[in-house]
C-alpha cells in the first residue's frame, strides 16, 4: 500500500463551474476565470485534485447519472486545454426530502456529512489531515471539517453570501481562509501543499 497523501478536495458548481443550477448539459458547463489554471498548478505537485459533489438533480429525476458523467468527461476535456485534470470525482444523487424512490434517503455521502472525503481517502489513500476542501457553501466546509481536512471559502457562487451569512454568527469562522475565487486562492493552495 502506498504512503497516504494529502489532496485538494474541490466543490464543482461554483468553485470549478459556474453554478447555473443543476447543471447536467454540455452547454452549461463554463469554467470560472482562473479555475483551470489553478488545477493545473495543483497538479504539477502530484496532489490528487478531487471533486466532492452533491447531485442532487439525479434524485429528483432532473438528470440521470448518464448525463451528470457525461457533463464530467467534458468537463475534463475543457481542463485538458489548460493541461489540468481532476483525479476523481466522488457524487452524492440523494435529497432527503425530495429524492424520488430509493433516492429519497438520509445518506451519509451528502454534504455536509463526510462520506464522500472519507471514502475518496480510503480508496485513494488519501491523509484528510493534510487535505483541504474547497467550497463556496456552508455545507462543503462543514462537510471537510467533519472529515477532518483544512477548509477554503471562495466568493464565487453561492460564496459571498454565504461569507455574509456565516460572518454573523457568533464564534470563529469554519474556514481556515477565503478567496474572491479558485483562481484567486492558487497560491495559498501551492504554499500549503508545499508545505505539506
Amino acid at each position: 500500500m502506498s504512503k497516504s497523501r494529502p489532496a485538494l478536495f474541490l466543490d464543482r458548481d461554483g468553485v470549478i463551474i459556474e453554478d447555473r443550477g443543476y447543471v447536467h448539459r454540455l452547454d452549461d458547463i463554463v469554467l470560472l476565470p482562473g479555475a483551470a489554471q489553478t488545477i493545473a498548478r495543483i497538479n504539477t505537485l502530484g496532489i490528487p485534485v478531487v471533486v466532492i459533489t452533491n447531485q442532487a438533480g439525479i434524485g429528483r429525476g432532473l438528470y440521470t447519472e448518464a448525463d451528470f458523467q457525461a457533463a464530467q468527461r467534458h468537463l475534463a476535456r475543457l481542463l485538458s486545454h489548460f493541461d489540468a485534470r481532476l483525479d476523481a470525482t466522488y457524487f452524492c444523487p440523494h435529497h432527503p426530502e425530495h429524492g424520488k424512490g430509493a433516492f429519497r434517503v438520509v445518506c451519509e455521502c451528502r454534504k455536509p456529512r463526510p462520506g464522500l472525503l472519507r471514502r475518496a481517502a480510503g480508496e485513494m489513500h488519501l491523509d484528510l489531515a493534510r487535505s483541504l476542501m474547497v467550497g463556496d457553501k456552508a455545507s462543503d466546509l462543514w462537510a471537510g471539517r467533519a472529515a477532518g481536512c483544512g477548509a477554503v471559502l471562495v466568493r464565487t457562487g453561492y460564496g459571498a453570501r454565504v461569507e455574509t451569512d456565516l460572518a454573523r454568527e457568533s464564534g470563529a469562522p469554519i474556514w481556515d481562509d477565503v478567496f474572491d475565487s479558485l483562481g484567486a486562492a492558487a497560491d495559498f493552495l501551492m504554499t500549503r501543499f508545499r508545505e505539506k
